[in-house]
């Protein structure tokens, strides 16, 4: 048991199943995380030793680095790895405490003029990172960086200085989306999801809803793939369903689409799972790290979204 972290282990479930066959791509493939993790959401695991690994990842100003998003490679704490580390930490419910009062001291050293959160700071420059990362010397306020963190710490009820500025921000540049990419929405769906102000997240969400369905930002029929063009940028193929959207059925994002829009989706990621056990990386690979790295994490996420709307995983 010390072993997996997970006790008492669950019912072994069926061979072949879903649930079957990516433990064994998990075993075979992730990094001590993802296993945690894996055995954290399916096998009964504990989150002390998902929180163990995590801290592998921190560094002493708070932030988080190391390749913890895999497309960002070398030490430096970033913003991006430090939501990804706050996703971590909420799932496995230690979101909060004097980990997460580090977390926030960091995210105020970071942030820009207007109390925000860029992307990627210029330091990333000295070290590996996708080409399709843009790196600047001033780098902006990103709401693919901050409302996800912004999100996360409201629904966790983490009250800080910075996030009174951040949370302003959010609102602004939700408010402000016009011409958006799938990305951006899933930040800003990930913010609205808990936003305090429950009637103005509502009707922000109501927007955000007609925008991706007028711009056709995703992939309603996934058998008629060609009828949704792919995002400027994108890798070919890399195309967003509503499960994207909406991982779960309490998500402001599942009024977008009707039943039977939602249910194409969930049998297509359903039948996406490989011969190995594991769930395809969509967007561009540019190195094989980094993409062996991120399979676990999809895999993870696609059973965590196919179980929370009650499909069977194994």
């Amino acid at each position: 048991m010390a072993a997996t972290g997970a006790s008492p282990l669950p019912p072994t479930p069926p061979a072949h199943s879903p649930l079957f066959r990516a433990e064994h791509f998990v075993w075979l493939t992730a990094r001590v995380l993802e296993q945690r993790l894996f055995a954290y959401h399916f096998l009964n695991g504990a989150p002390d030793p998902v929180e163990t690994a995590l801290d592998a990842y921190r560094n002493e100003d708070g932030g988080y680095g190391h390749a913890l998003e895999p497309d960002l490679r070398g030490p430096l704490s970033q913003p991006l790895h430090t939501g990804h580390a706050l996703g971590v930490l909420d799932r496995i419910g230690r979101c909060g405490g004097q980990r997460v009062e580090r977390v926030c001291r960091y995210l105020t050293s970071v942030s820009t003029a207007d109390g925000a959160l860029p992307a990627i700071s210029a330091g990333q420059r000295d070290y590996p990172t996708a080409p399709f990362v843009p790196i600047v010397d001033d780098p902006p306020s990103e709401l693919l960086a901050t409302g996800p963190v912004v999100g996360l710490l409201h629904r966790n009820e983490v009250w800080h200085a910075w996030l009174f500025r951040a949370t302003d921000y959010c609102w602004r540049a939700v408010d402000a989306l016009e011409n958006s990419h799938p990305y951006e929405i899933e930040a800003a769906v990930t913010f609205l999801d808990s936003a305090p102000d429950r009637p103005r997240a509502e009707a922000a969400a109501d927007r955000l809803g007609r925008l991706v369905r007028e711009h056709r930002l995703a992939a309603l029929d996934p058998e008629r793939l060609d009828a949704c063009p792919v995002a400027p940028g994108y890798a070919p193929g890399e195309h967003h369903f509503p499960h994207d959207y909406a991982k779960a059925p309490s998500s402001l994002a599942r009024a977008w689409f009707t039943d039977d829009e939602m249910a194409r989706s969930l049998d297509h990621l359903s039948a996406e799972q490989r011969e190995d056990g594991g769930w395809p990386v969509r967007w561009r690979r540019w190195a094989p790290a980094p993409a062996l790295e991120a399979r676990p994490m999809v895999t993870i996420q696609a059973l965590r979204t196919l179980r929370a709307y009650g499909r069977a995983v194994g």
